[in-house]
């Protein structure tokens, strides 16, 4: 089963964080651009043609993390939306965000078809 078709599962705190080896390989597993930032947090930034395609592209992951329980940080900018994605509960990065990544490249695939 593709990560993108995974469920979310809420984090209550008390686990450890995955190891560096499994977040490399689940790195190869998401689109190209996610990367982890200088926090140890996923993040990737999509570009699009103009404002609003950016805008709706938040307001899809927006609907997207709200189904799932799980939050990332969005970034919008004229053309730009970055995505920040880790489990605050442990601080520190799950399975669960690598869905949530995954479900983000997903809801990105019709902007591409529109030259975002």
């Amino acid at each position: 089963m593709a990560l993108a078709d995974q469920t979310c599962i809420p984090c209550r705190g008390g686990i450890p964080p995955l190891p560096q080896e499994r977040i490399q390989a689940l790195l190869k597993e998401v689109d190209r651009g996610w990367a982890l930032n200088a926090k140890g947090h996923l993040e990737r930034a999509y570009t699009f043609k103009d404002f609003a395609q950016a805008l709706a592209f938040a307001n899809a992951v927006g609907s997207i993390a709200e189904a799932e329980g799980h939050h990332p940080d969005l970034y919008l900018a004229w053309g730009t939306c970055k995505v920040e994605i880790w489990t605050h509960k442990i601080n520190g990065i799950t399975e669960s965000d690598f869905y949530l990544a995954a479900k983000a490249d997903r809801a990105f695939e019709p902007f591409q078809a529109k030259g975002g």
